[in-house]
């Protein structure tokens, strides 16, 4: 693992939210995140700042499929909604799994399609385990080639 993504922690968009990596496996499967409130991160009622819970579930989706994909491969973050089920009244968390089936089947559709939109549902949840938002985050995952292709059709813009 890089010596940036070990020190993930400190990248000023998590660290300025005060965004906490509280588990980073080495094989980047599995990635924990927490976040408590903060007088930084509240908004005007006074729990946490919706633009701070969407930075919670930010760039983890795509850092780990683009290490587990390697370096063939284009991996972006596409898109992202929020939907807010409750007010976060204190600390809240998020967790990410790559499982290797998951990882598997996206490779599966790469070999064939040479690129796929992988969706992933993130509940951000309070310390009781109630949860405060659901994330969906949409990665684009190409392979070179098939993304070289895309852009070309496209006029060559990324």
């Amino acid at each position: 693992m890089s010596w940036w993504l070990r020190h993930i922690g400190w990248w000023p968009p998590l660290f300025g939210t005060g965004i906490k990596v509280t588990r980073l496996d080495k094989d980047l499967r599995a990635i924990d995140v927490e976040m408590p409130l903060r007088p930084w991160n509240r908004n005007y009622v006074g729990v946490q700042f919706g633009g701070s819970l969407f930075a919670l579930t930010d760039p983890f989706y795509m850092i780990m499929l683009a290490r587990n994909l390697g370096p063939e491969f284009v991996v972006w973050d596409k898109a992202a909604s929020i939907r807010y089920k409750k007010p976060g009244l204190g600390r809240v968390r998020a967790e990410f799994r790559l499982t290797a089936e998951r990882l598997a089947e996206v490779r599966a559709l790469l070999e064939v399609e040479g690129r796929t939109d992988v969706r992933f549902l993130v509940e951000v949840k309070d310390d009781a385990g109630g949860v405060v938002a659901e994330v969906e985050r949409v990665i684009y995952c190409a392979t070179k080639k098939a993304h070289e292709e895309r852009k070309k059709m496209r006029g060559g813009g990324g």
